[in-house]
């Protein structure tokens, strides 16, 4: 199981690496596009390539957060119990992350088959086929529900097999 995470912990890293190098390329677009306009030049739509880029990083981001245990919670209770207990607060918190997960992944599915079918375009200048900015969007989604219901069933396993503190180092959180 301890693989299956750090494999998890792998992936996402260099999906964070490649979210990371996109939102600089988009910084730079947009920087160049601005210097360009003190010249009466623009290339036009860096704007909304910007928003196609924000909302595709932030659904693979999210993935990132979860295997760093970066995302957060209020933990007052969950500190002051046991081992045991705290595994359990931690199984409840990943299964609410998953349940959220699955549930937008599953409402987003139907929003891309939409787009597919109808071959939308935005109403923009740069009429960009919606299906290239919502498929990226939508697999974000749909690998952040694998991510979390992995780590879920891994955790789950652990706590089975009473590893608390591998429970902890995987799905518990970091106090101050």
């Amino acid at each position: 199981m301890l693989r299956i995470i750090d494999w998890l912990k792998r992936i996402n890293n260099g999906v964070a690496i490649a979210a990371g190098l996109v939102l600089l390329a988009c910084v730079l677009l947009i920087l160049i596009d601005i210097l360009l306009r003190e010249f009466g030049i623009s290339f036009g739509g860096s704007e909304e390539i910007s928003g196609y880029v924000m909302a595709s990083v932030s659904s693979w981001g999210i993935c990132y957060a979860l295997t760093e245990k970066a995302h957060v919670r209020i933990d007052v209770i969950r500190n002051k119990g046991k081992a045991a207990t705290r595994s359990i607060f931690d199984l409840i918190a990943l299964a609410a992350t998953s349940y959220v997960a699955v549930f937008a992944a599953y409402h987003v599915i139907p929003v891309v088959e939409k787009t597919l079918k109808r071959n939308s375009l935005a109403n923009t200048s740069l009429e960009t086929p919606l299906i290239i900015p919502q498929s990226i969007w939508m697999a974000g989604w749909i690998w952040f529900a694998i991510t979390s219901c992995v780590l879920l069933v891994c955790a789950f396993g652990l706590m089975i097999k009473q590893k608390h503190d591998q429970v902890n180092n995987m799905i518990g959180t970091e106090t101050e």
